[in-house]
C-alpha cells in the first residue's frame, strides 16, 4: 500500500528527530469507518514508555510533524488513548490510477520475499490411482501459492515427491496382476488389501495386450512389471491432469532415489553428529524428545527397514543440500499432528525450525444434488479431478478450491459452480472483469476519447464520490494484500480480496452512471477508474490461475 510505505518512512523520520528506538510492534491499519481516516497508527502508544511521556500527548506532537512534512496528509488526529487517524487528500489516492495502469501486469510485484530461495511441494500424491477432487485443492493452493510468491519476490521453484516405494506401491502391483490374471482366466482368491478402481482393470488390459507372457511368469517377477508399468501410466495420467489444471511442477522427485543417492546414509549421520541418535533393541532412533516431540522415533526398525519418517527426514535434508532457504510443504489436514515432529528433524539437522513450514488442506465434500458424494480410493468410489475438471472447468474449479482458508473443510457445489449467476464466486469475480472490457468496447463505439493520464490534477479530479475513493483505497491495498498472502501462506486473500473488488465495482456500476451521460470529462475519469479495476482483477486472477475473460 504506498500510503503506508510513505507513512513508515515519515514516521520513522520523526522518531528519529525525537531520539526514540523505532517500535517493532507498531501498527498501521485501516478504520472501519473512512470518516475515521484512512490509516490509523498506534505508534504513540507503543511508544510512549520508552519516551516517558503521555500517549495523547506524544500523539498529538507526532501528528503535527506529519502535517508539517507531509503534504499529502490533510489531517492527522489524535484519537482514544493515543491512537493517531490519518486522513490523505483525494489527489493522492486519484493517483493510483495512473500508477497503476502504468506498471500494468507488473502492478502489485513487490521485493517482499527478498530473493529467498523457497521450495513448494505440494500434490504429492501416490501414483495408485487417478487424482481425486481433494487432490485438486492442493494442486490449486500449492500452485498459487508459488504464482504469489514470486509476485512478492520470492525465488519460487515447485516439486512433486513421487511416492514409489513402499508397501502401497506394491499393492498396487499386485492388484493390477490380480485383474491380468483374471483377464487371463485365472482363478484367484481376491486380495484382502487392493486397488479395485476401473482404472485397475484398463491397466491390466492395456498391459496384456503389451506382454501376454505375463501371466505365466513366476509370480513376484510378473507383479514387478505390473508395478511398473501401472506406476508410470498413472504419473502420465497425473501430469496430464495436472497441466490441464494449469499446474506446474518443475521437479519431479523420486523417493527411490533417496536411498540409491546416499541421502539417508548423509541425513542419519548428520543427526549422529548433531547428537540427536541412539541405537537401542537392535532399532535405530532419533531422540526427538529433546526437541518436543512427546516420545522418541524410530528411524531404522531392527530387521533393517526404514521407517516413513527416515524417508522424509532425508527428503528434507536433501531438500537443504539443495541451498533451499525456506520449505513448504502442503499436507492434508490428517497429517497436522505430523509437524511438530518434522520441525524437530528440521532443527535437528541443523536448520531454524522457521525454515519449514506446512500448509495444511482440509478434505472438499463433493456436493451432487444436496447429496455428499463418497470417495474412496481403494473402493474406487471417488470423483477425479478430471471429471471435476470437465464438468465446471479448471477456472471454476481452481477459484471454489481457493475461496475458503486452506485448514477450512470446503463443500463442493457441482450445481452452484456451474451456474451464470451473481451466487457462483468465480462468475461474479469474472464478469466484473468482462463488465468492463464491454463498457470499453461501448466507450470506443461511442466515440468517447480518453485523455492521456499523469500524477496529480487532470481528469481524474473528477472523481470525488466517495464510492470512487473507496475503490481507490481499494487499489492502493492490493501490492501489500498480495505481499502478505505471500507471507502468511495464504492464497485464499487474493480470492477474498478479488470479491470484495468485485462486489465495490457492481455495486459503483448499479448507482453511477458511466457512459450514459453527456459529461465525457466525467464519463472518461470513471472509465480510466474501471479500467484500473479490471487490471487489478486480471492481476489478481492471473495469481489464482483462473482466466480472466473479456466477455461472458
Amino acid at each position: 500500500m504506498r500510503a503506508k510505505e510513505s507513512l513508515i518512512g515519515q514516521l520513522k523520520q520523526i522518531v528519529a528527530e525525537l531520539g526514540l528506538p523505532w517500535p517493532e510492534k507498531m501498527a498501521l491499519e485501516a478504520p472501519k469507518d473512512s470518516k475515521f481516516g484512512d490509516i490509523a497508527a498506534n505508534i504513540a502508544m507503543v511508544l510512549a514508555k520508552p519516551a516517558r511521556r503521555n500517549p495523547r500527548e506524544l500523539a498529538a506532537e507526532i501528528a503535527v510533524r506529519l502535517q508539517g512534512t507531509a503534504p499529502e496528509i490533510i489531517k492527522a488526529e489524535v484519537a482514544g488513548p493515543g491512537f493517531i487517524n490519518i486522513t490523505y487528500s483525494q489527489d493522492f489516492w486519484r493517483d493510483t490510477i495512473p500508477l497503476l495502469l502504468g506498471r500494468g501486469a507488473e502492478y502489485g510485484r513487490s521485493r517482499a520475499g527478498a530473493g529467498k530461495k523457497t521450495q513448494i511441494e505440494f500434490v504429492s500424491a501416490n501414483p495408485t490411482g487417478p487424482l481425486h477432487i481433494g487432490h485438486g485443492r492442493g494442486a490449486a493452493i500449492g500452485d498459487s501459492m508459488a504464482r504469489i510468491m514470486r509476485f512478492a519476490g520470492y525465488d519460487v521453484q515447485t516439486e512433486y515427491y513421487i511416492n514409489d516405494a513402499g508397501k502401497q506401491m506394491r499393492i498396487l502391483g499386485y492388484s493390477v496382476w490380480f485383474r491380468l490374471m483374471e483377464l487371463a482366466d485365472k482363478n484367484l482368491p481376491r486380495p484382502e488389501d487392493w486397488y479395485q478402481g476401473e482404472y485397475i482393470i484398463d491397466i491390466a488390459r492395456e498391459l496384456m495386450s503389451k506382454r501376454p507372457d505375463l501371466p505365466g511368469l513366476p509370480q513376484e517377477e510378473a507383479v514387478d512389471v505390473c508395478f511398473e508399468y501401472a506406476m508410470n501410466a498413472i504419473l502420465d495420467g497425473i501430469k496430464e491432469d495436472l497441466k490441464a489444471f494449469r499446474v506446474d511442477h518443475e521437479i519431479w522427485f523420486s523417493e527411490r532415489t533417496l536411498v540409491e543417492s546416499g541421502a539417508v546414509d548423509r541425513a542419519f549421520a548428520t543427526l549422529t553428529a548433531n547428537g540427536h541418535t541412539y541405537e537401542e533393541g537392535g532399532a535405530f532412533w532419533f531422540r526427538t524428545t529433546e526437541l518436543g516431540d512427546d516420545k522418541d522415533r524410530v528411524l531404522r526398525k531392527s530387521d533393517g527397514t526404514l521407517t516413513y519418517f527416515a524417508s522424509d527426514i532425508a527428503y528434507h535434508s536433501d531438500k537443504f543440500e539443495r541451498g533451499l532457504e525456506f520449505v513448504v510443504d502442503v499436507w492434508g489436514a490428517d497429517h497436522h499432528g505430523y509437524i511438530p515432529r518434522m520441525r524437530a528433524a528440521v532443527e535437528a539437522l541443523g536448520k531454524p525450525r522457521e525454515s519449514f513450514e506446512v500448509i495444511l488442506v482440509q478434505l472438499v465434500n463433493l456436493m451432487q444434488d444436496g447429496q455428499q458424494m463418497a470417495m474412496s480410493t481403494r473402493a474406487g468410489k471417488f470423483e477425479t479431478l478430471k471429471d471435476v475438471m470437465e464438468e465446471v472447468g479448471a477456472d471454476a474449479a481452481r477459484f471454489m478450491f481457493l475461496s475458503r482458508k486452506s485448514d477450512s473443510p470446503l463443500d463442493f457445489d457441482l450445481e452452484l459452480v456451474k451456474q451464470r449467476s451473481m451466487d457462483n464466486p468465480v462468475y461474479y469475480v469474472q464478469y466484473a472483469h468482462a463488465r468492463i472490457c464491454s463498457m470499453e468496447r461501448k466507450a470506443a463505439e461511442a466515440g468517447l476519447t480518453l485523455p492521456g493520464l499523469q500524477a496529480g490534477a487532470g481528469v481524474l479530479a473528477r472523481l470525488s464520490e466517495e464510492a470512487e475513493l473507496a475503490i481507490l483505497r481499494k487499489l492502493d491495498a492490493f501490492p501489500e494484500l498480495v505481499a502478505s498472502a505471500a507471507v502468511a501462506l495464504a492464497p485464499h486473500h487474493v480470492s477474498y480480496y478479488l470479491m470484495e473488488l468485485a462486489k465495490d465495482l457492481h455495486g459503483y456500476y448499479s448507482s453511477f452512471p458511466v457512459l450514459n451521460q453527456a459529461d465525457k470529462e466525467l464519463a472518461a475519469a470513471r472509465l480510466y477508474l474501471l479500467l484500473g479495476v479490471r487490471r487489478v482483477l486480471k492481476n489478481g486472477l492471473d495469481l489464482l490461475g483462473v482466466g480472466a475473460p473479456e466477455s461472458m
